[in-house]
């Protein structure tokens, strides 16, 4: 945990001898000492966060920030940060995805050094996308790869590793439906361009998989967490939003809804015909689209209604 006696005297590390220690405790996770190499680790992740964004007393080094940038690259750390993720607690996780963004961000004699890394190492992208399906670190990965995406070469093969994984039918690796739904809300929500390319492909593969990407979407609609559950459609960019409807509408226009996505829909009419309501629809938009939106409403509404009848009947 970040309590104040796991802060290093000041000047007692340089960042090449930080990222020795932080490598060589995290390679010692494997062995007898794990016990005491996660206790050693939590505590150069700290005091990597505290030379990255300063301690509350001294600001930051932008010489040693850079200078760790290179270090962590040099000595191969940004994958054992990746690897070893599932082996964190909680706190070291959320200090790791904290640095991460920081460390993403450095740009060495004109080259962002850890993206480079990663360029070269897209086992790494690989390996964040199948634990972005592990319930305990999802949030961290997902907050990994929406830096990740931040860049397009990065953006790119993530995108790559989609279409092709999506092609394959994910057969040939650890990828499986919800990962890849998962990794559709994240373009969804950061990069929406990565999918208006490949409407037809979306189209189908959330047609294809359908009940299992409404059971997610459920949860989204229904989480305590208010800006996870907006952001599911409603974001600020209007071209996001306007994206997520064309997604959406794919279920709610299918004649043949399953019984459990018809409760849903029901279920969330009310928020859902306040979003839709809402989409913004400019000067330019063609009368298309206000059509769609117009019977996508008219078709809630309707599914709410014979829902609600439903019940009735049966009690």
């Amino acid at each position: 945990m970040s309590f104040s006696f796991f802060k290093p005297s000041r000047g007692r590390s340089s960042p090449a001898e930080l990222v020795k220690a932080m490598r060589d405790s995290i390679l010692a996770l494997d062995t007898k000492t794990a016990a005491k190499a996660l206790e050693d680790v939590e505590k150069n992740i700290i005091s990597m966060r505290q030379m990255l964004s300063g301690d509350g007393e001294a600001e930051p080094s932008q010489d040693q920030i850079s200078q760790m940038a290179l270090e962590i690259c040099k000595e191969d750390v940004l994958s054992l940060f990746v690897q070893k993720l599932p082996s964190l607690g909680w706190d070291a996780r959320k200090d790791l995805v904290h640095c991460w963004g920081i460390l993403l961000r450095q740009k060495v004699d004109s080259t962002y050094c850890c993206v480079e890394y990663i360029e070269n190492h897209l086992d790494l992208l690989d390996f964040l996308v199948v634990c972005y399906n592990n319930k305990e670190i999802a949030l961290n990965c997902g907050s990994m790869l929406r830096e990740c995406i931040k860049y397009p070469t990065l953006a790119n093969a993530l995108s790559d590793m989609f279409w092709s994984q999506l092609a394959l039918n994910y057969s040939s690796s650890m990828w499986n439906c919800q990962t890849l739904i998962l990794l559709l809300m994240l373009f969804l929500h950061s990069r929406p361009d990565l999918l208006s390319k490949h409407e037809t492909e979306v189209s189908q593969f959330l047609s294809d998989h359908y009940e299992q990407f409404f059971e997610l979407y459920d949860k989204l609609l229904t989480s305590s967490n208010y800006v996870t559950k907006r952001q599911s459609l409603k974001d600020s960019s209007k071209n996001v939003q306007i994206l997520a409807f064309h997604i959406f509408k794919v279920f709610v226009a299918n004649p043949n809804k399953p019984r459990e996505i018809k409760d849903i829909l029901a279920k969330n009419h009310q928020e859902l015909l306040m979003i839709l309501h809402n989409l913004p629809v400019s000067k330019d938009e063609d009368e298309q689209f206000e059509e769609e939106r117009d019977l996508i409403i008219k078709e809630i509404e309707k599914n709410s209604r014979l829902q609600s009848s439903s019940v009735s009947i049966s009690s």
